[in-house]
């Protein structure tokens, strides 16, 4: 078997299990709530019939208990979208501020990565651009797990931030800037045909760590899409063809995606909407300096604790978010 054929197999067989995994997070919850309530019922009478106020007060408990967990399958219910339950390509980038913004999207990859080891999501780095002096500039991840798109894509957006530099020596306030972006990933059947005269394919060494090879040998993909301006870097993979290989499923999911705003506006207006990263198009604002509250001004749902936000306690705002979309749609 030829190396390529080998990986893509590979790929293939990633897929399935991430799908199973899927469909096992619906349908497990939705049996242990249906087995949950019909012991919940058998104690109920047995209760009843004795008067056993003790287990009554607490089959009220297990009842409450219960009805969290129908909330969660109801959510569920919202990630409906055609993509929801793919894996996804998951970016943050920093905006205009030099250090600040570099270092306010290091703090954001800190919170997501968090946010993804409590939810045990597996995540990998396929390109990074590090900061000049702190932090970094870009980075894509790829992103797996039940709904992971469906998630994660409403964190898609301008995120600020306003604190007490500690890169300023006279302790000044300052607001900072960095766009989240999340597309989903797609399998190697996704109807997009890319004329190979239309990409220009670089090589060259990876600049972050990565062990003695992918500094010494020039193993990291750039791809750019001359028609559309698009592109995608990869430099995790130890060889060439990995690299190119999952370079192009991310060229196929940006093309994928711009295809599909062209055609839908609701799309457009979730994925492309973004606007400059700056002033006026911020989805979500952090505040640390004077008080402290995290704000998401398409909901309005807010918070006072910043700390576990910032340590990865996010999915009361997704959960406000696809309320909020459901509701608009």
């Amino acid at each position: 078997m030829a190396k390529a054929d080998f990986w893509d197999n590979v790929d293939t067989a990633q897929a399935t299990v991430s799908q199973l995994s899927t469909l096992k997070s619906i349908i497990e919850p939705a049996e242990q709530i249906q087995q949950s309530a019909g012991d919940l019922a058998e104690l109920f009478d047995l209760a009843a019939a004795e008067s056993d106020e003790e287990m009554l007060r607490q089959i009220e408990k297990d009842l409450n208990e219960l009805l969290k967990k129908c909330e969660q399958i109801e959510l569920t219910g919202l990630l409906c979208g055609p993509n929801d339950t793919k894996n996804c390509f998951f970016s943050i980038h920093a905006g205009a501020g030099g250090t600040e913004s570099c270092d306010w999207a290091n703090m954001l990859l800190r919170m997501y990565s968090r946010y993804f080891e409590k939810n045990k999501y597996k995540f990998k780095e396929l390109d990074i651009t590090p900061g000049e002096e702190a932090g970094v500039r870009s980075i894509t991840l790829r992103v797996s797990g039940p709904f992971a798109f469906g998630k994660l894509s409403c964190e898609t957006g301008v995120h600020r931030l306003v604190r007490i530099s500690p890169f300023d020596s006279q302790s000044r306030r300052h607001t900072s800037f960095a766009a989240v972006d999340c597309i989903p990933e797609f399998e190697d059947d996704i109807d997009i045909e890319i004329n190979e005269g239309d990409i220009r394919i670089d090589f060259y060494r990876a600049s972050g760590a990565g062990g003695q090879h992918v500094n010494k040998t020039s193993s990291a993909v750039r791809i750019t899409h001359e028609p559309s301006g698009i592109v995608v870097q990869c430099q995790n993979e130890r060889s060439q063809h990995k690299n190119k290989a999952q370079a192009m499923k991310v060229l196929k999911a940006r093309l994928y995606m711009l295809e599909q705003q062209k055609r839908d506006a609701k799309i457009a207006k979730l994925y492309g909407d973004k606007g400059a990263i700056a002033w006026g198009n911020q989805i979500r604002s952090y505040v640390l300096q004077p008080y402290q509250m995290v704000k998401d001004h398409r909901t309005d749902f807010q918070t006072g604790n910043v700390t576990a936000v910032l340590d990865g306690e996010l999915d009361s705002f997704i959960e406000s978010y696809l309320r909020y979309r459901a509701k608009n749609k």
